[in-house]
């Protein structure tokens, strides 16, 4: 592939199925994404990140769009393409009789060059593991085994669809540490999640995707700065219908960015929240709020979904 070639490169890219009416799964997506990075597509559940990542994958014909992945096509370049991806799908599903080594072996198999077996299960950690068959192993070293097998052809290209979906945290962080090795060898990295934390410590760029479209793209500091604030003032009552101060109240106090309300906290955006807390308790106790908790912290890019959509991260959306 030519170095100045995007990994991936689409245009207008629309998924719908039919019904009455039609489901519009994804709404005219353009995307590029650079060699080298590792790029994240963040959004809630039902947002279309799957049926993007499915299409460019291949898995999936587009209604209408084109689609380029490093710098060929599907239908005519399939073969060539399939020797130079990896992918790891959200649900991947491996023979349980089987043993570790057996597995990685079989999809080494498929490409004409890759990894030695041995140095793929290095990577992922489940060196001491190869003996054990699949169905034995953990739920953290199964994930695991699912990304050694989208690595083990060494390509220039991986797709992780939520890696590390319903793992603990330790399993989480060893998920990153394998993703940042392979990006750390010049490899490009597409990664669909809901994990803001995740998007934030292994993504160059991504996209925020809601409702089969991207609404917003950059670095994940520079979504955050768009704000037009990086922290957030939160305070509640005793009881969700304890809060009761209006928000133009709220919004009127000195740095305040904005001001959304949800399950009675609010959450106030600033810049500087050593200048609103001063004027914020003052109009709290002058309204007699029971106070339970004030907090602050940095801004996340949930806000920023929040501040796009109206809504948080981990809220599905039914697309239609």
């Amino acid at each position: 592939m030519n170095s100045h070639t995007p990994a991936i490169a689409c245009h207008q890219l629309v998924k719908s199925y039919p019904g009455r009416p039609p489901t519009l799964a994804v709404r005219g997506i353009d995307l590029v994404v650079e060699r080298g990075e590792c790029f994240g597509m963040l959004g809630p559940n039902g947002a279309g990140k799957t049926t993007t990542i499915e299409i460019l994958e291949g898995l999936l014909e587009p209604t209408s769009g084109d689609v380029e992945v490093l710098g060929l096509k599907w239908k005519s370049d399939q073969r060539r393409l399939r020797e130079q991806i990896g992918v790891s799908l959200q649900e991947t599903r491996l023979s349980e009789k089987l043993t570790v080594r057996e597995t990685i072996c079989l999809f080494r198999s498929f490409y004409a060059k890759g990894l030695d077996p041995w140095a793929a299960l290095d990577l992922v950690g489940l060196r001491e593991k190869a003996a054990a068959r699949v169905g034995q192993v953990s739920g953290g070293e199964r994930q695991r085994l699912a990304v050694a097998t989208a690595i083990v052809g060494w390509p220039e290209l991986v797709f992780l669809d939520e890696p590390t979906t319903g793992l603990d945290p330790q399993s989480r962080r060893q998920i990153w540490d394998i993703v940042e090795a392979f990006k750390s060898q010049g490899r490009t990295v597409v990664l669909t999640t809901h994990y803001m934390d995740e998007a934030e410590r292994l993504c160059d760029r991504l996209a925020i995707v809601d409702s089969g479209k991207i609404i917003a793209t950059g670095t994940p500091t520079d979504l955050i700065h768009s704000l037009g604030g990086a922290h957030m003032v939160e305070v509640s009552g005793n009881r969700a219908e304890d809060f009761s101060l209006p928000i133009d109240l709220l919004s009127r106090l000195p740095s305040v960015k904005s001001v959304s309300v949800r399950d009675g906290v609010a959450s106030l955006l600033t810049a500087s929240p050593h200048i609103v807390l001063p004027p914020l308790v003052a109009a709290l106790e002058q309204e007699g709020y029971r106070l339970t908790r004030l907090t602050t912290r940095q801004a996340s890019l949930d806000d920023v979904f929040v501040q796009l959509s109206g809504r948080h991260l981990n809220e599905p959306v039914a697309v239609a």
